[in-house]
């Protein structure tokens, strides 16, 4: 009888070691798995979130940016077109463009037996391909200093030191500098009466010319969209053609930047564009665009 007892208590613990052996078994199994997970997800929240992209995702088809009546403000045309040849010129001509996301652009022109005019409107969307680093608006203020450095404009930035760019409260390169005093002219013979436009009394200097107050010159600007500037170039003179002035307004809003420029050229020798006229044309197009891209 004892003997029996002994042999069904053995097979019982046998089956019972083995159980808890097994439980012990996969209650570690799990306790690894759990326990790399946790690493695994605080390891990942080191890495920095990206920037958001920026607001314009797309742009808008340039040739259809500038509304009618402005285009026949800037560009009149020549009296005796047809009806035809008139959509044609305000119709505009579309840049090659191979990215119409990225890059686009339109360009229009109109002549008469007084001058000829041309008109440009350029859209470019910035995208910084690593946001980790730097978002698409910052790098777009990038790309917008860069062509304001290329007009020899200021930028804003800390106050410069010598050999540095100029700050934000600086004259823009394009400003006259004062003119230095000329040089006092060799003394007259006596008795020789004083040259016309000589000084009236000696060690006096002549009187600067000032600037013309129909020049605006090239300058940053302000209250057009998030920063922007304007360039006045006159080209030179000729024999036989009149002088062309070209200005260019340039602003950038979020992570779009927008270029207008804007040429008038007289047919008559010796004519000026005036600078007040081409520029308030140039600007009030930008502000209509700063204005289409806020609706």
């Amino acid at each position: 009888m004892q003997r029996k007892a002994v042999r069904r208590v053995l097979p019982g613990i046998a089956v019972l070691t083995a159980l808890m052996a097994g439980m012990a078994g996969l209650t570690g199994c799990t306790g690894g798995g759990g326990g790399g997970a946790d690493t695994d997800s605080k390891s990942g929240d080191s890495s920095p979130s990206p920037a958001p992209a920026g607001k314009y995702r797309s742009l808008p088809s340039p040739c259809r940016s500038v509304d009618g009546k402005r285009l026949r403000t800037m560009l009149p045309a020549a009296p005796g077109l047809t009806e035809e040849d008139r959509e044609r010129i305000y119709a505009g001509a579309a840049d090659t463009s191979y990215d119409a996301d990225r890059h686009v652009g339109c360009r229009w022109s109109a002549q008469t037996p007084e001058e000829t005019r041309l008109l440009s409107v350029g859209f470019e969307r910035v995208v910084s391909y690593d946001r980790t680093a730097m978002s698409d608006d910052d790098k777009a203020r990038q790309v917008y200093v860069r062509r304001l450095t290329d007009a020899r404009l200021p930028f804003p930035g800390p106050a410069a030191t010598p050999g540095t760019p100029a700050s934000p409260g600086a004259a823009p390169a394009s400003s006259p500098a004062p003119a230095a005093p000329p040089a006092s002219p060799p003394p007259a013979p006596t008795g020789a009466p004083p040259a016309s436009g000589s000084p009236a009394a000696p060690g006096s200097s002549a009187p600067t010319p000032s600037p013309s107050p129909s020049e605006l010159g090239s300058r940053v600007l302000e209250g057009l969209g998030a920063e922007a500037f304007i360039e006045d170039k006159l080209g030179a003179a000729g024999a036989s053609a009149a002088q062309s002035r070209t200005v260019r307004v340039v602003f950038r809003t979020a992570n779009v930047i927008v270029t207008v420029e804007y040429s008038v050229q007289p047919a008559v020798p010796g004519a000026v564009p005036s600078s007040t006229e081409t520029q308030d044309k140039a600007r009030q197009l930008a502000q209509a665009l700063v204005e289409r891209f806020s609706d």
